[in-house]
């Protein structure tokens, strides 16, 4: 019955892209002997009871004080072995997620992760820290930027412990700097009511909202300069190569100019890169479109997953409809969580050494892979 209420909850909010888009976001299940958690890449929005990974918590246990290797590749390929040993029989062909051990040690039955753009917009802005402190100072914790994975559960760790020696009682929301929220409840109905007082208290001090109206997207919308994207990207790598133009009005305030575009010019959280990368193009003119992609590889080495064209919109590049999509989604997403930090001291980027990390992260890669059912691209190539 537990799993059937997981399964529930998990779809409530991962169908919702207030709260999920993609393959963001995790949930999980526990009771003493096991945890029960998404599998990394899998999809909140239609998961069902039996594809939640089974995973043995007193093994999960040994692997919380063990000690792993400081160079940071060793290290995660260390963590990652010793957690899908972690699996139950019969769970051998999934992978948890990668906050397995985060989720183990929330002292709560059920555990929600997402990205909500509001709640980012206070995570990822300048302001972001002190306004969790002047809404949720009794009931939260605030973890600084932090690697996801092994280095972001001993971070928790460490706070869930100061916060139960200050306060005699365990945090129920832990909010992560350009990252998203985890809330912890012994019951969905906890878990719900929670959420709900924290949009209720973000909203309260928004100074004002996105505005989608407006709104032309499509492949076919983008005119010429699809096929020039198409084209650029076939030069640098064989395609197929697919081109989703999107444009709404606060699309449009952000791409008047290069000023403008400045709020949403860099990473806000993992997610952004992922599906969206870490170095969105911008295009002053269709005439300098090859000048300005040759610049932006010799700088990043990656092909661009979002190309802004001055007064026009952003074009979303994949190698499917798919991901082309998935990466107009994700940056809409970003436009929103700009407007959203407005109202807390302005945007916040992550910074050059934690988006370095993501961009390279096998795990990151896998989920993507997973995401799209098709081969992931290189680092240097997403």
């Amino acid at each position: 019955m537990s799993l059937q209420e997981l399964s529930g909850i998990s779809r409530f909010y991962g169908s919702n892209p207030d709260y999920v888009i993609a393959g963001g976001g995790n949930t999980s299940f526990k009771d003493d002997r096991f945890l029960y958690i998404k599998g990394s890449g899998t999809s909140l929005a239609d998961i069902r009871p039996e594809d939640f990974v089974k995973m043995d918590r007193g093994a999960l246990a040994g692997i919380r004080d063990k000690r792993y290797p400081e160079d940071r590749d060793a290290r995660e390929a260390a963590v990652l072995a010793d957690m899908m040993a972690a699996r139950c029989p019969g769970e051998e062909a999934r992978r948890p997620s990668v906050e397995t051990l985060l989720h183990d040690i929330l002292p709560y039955v059920y555990v929600v992760h997402t990205h909500p753009s509001m709640v980012n917009g206070l995570t990822c802005a300048q302001r972001g820290e002190a306004a969790v402190r002047e809404l949720f100072s009794d009931d939260a914790i605030w973890i600084p930027s932090t690697n996801p994975g092994y280095v972001l559960f001993r971070a928790v760790r460490a706070a869930l412990g100061s916060f139960r020696a200050e306060k005699g009682r365990e945090a129920e929301i832990i909010f992560l700097q350009n990252h998203g929220v985890f809330v912890g409840a012994d019951s969905t109905e906890g878990i719900r009511a929670v959420y709900e007082r924290i949009m209720a208290a973000i909203g309260a001090k928004l100074r004002r909202r996105p505005d989608p109206g407006g709104r032309c997207a499509g492949y076919g919308a983008s005119g010429a300069f699809a096929g020039t994207l198409t084209a650029l990207a076939g030069k640098t790598r064989s395609g197929p190569w697919f081109v989703r133009f999107e444009r709404n009005n606060e699309i449009a305030n952000f791409v008047r100019d290069r000023v403008s575009f400045a709020p949403v010019s860099s990473a806000f959280s993992p997610d952004h890169i992922v599906y969206a990368g870490s170095d969105p193009l911008f295009v002053e003119d269709p005439a300098a479109a090859g000048e300005a992609w040759e610049a932006h590889l010799a700088k990043t080495g990656r092909i661009p997953k979002i190309v802004a064209l001055r007064g026009c919109g952003i074009f979303g590049l994949g190698n499917s409809e798919k991901t082309a999509a998935t990466a107009v989604e994700l940056f809409t997403d970003a436009v929103k969580v700009a407007v959203y930090t407005e109202s807390f001291g302005g945007p916040l980027f992550m910074t050059e050494d934690k988006t370095d990390f993501i961009n390279n992260w096998e795990v990151e890669r896998y989920r993507s892979q997973v995401a799209f059912s098709g081969p992931a691209a290189s680092p240097k190539e997403a």
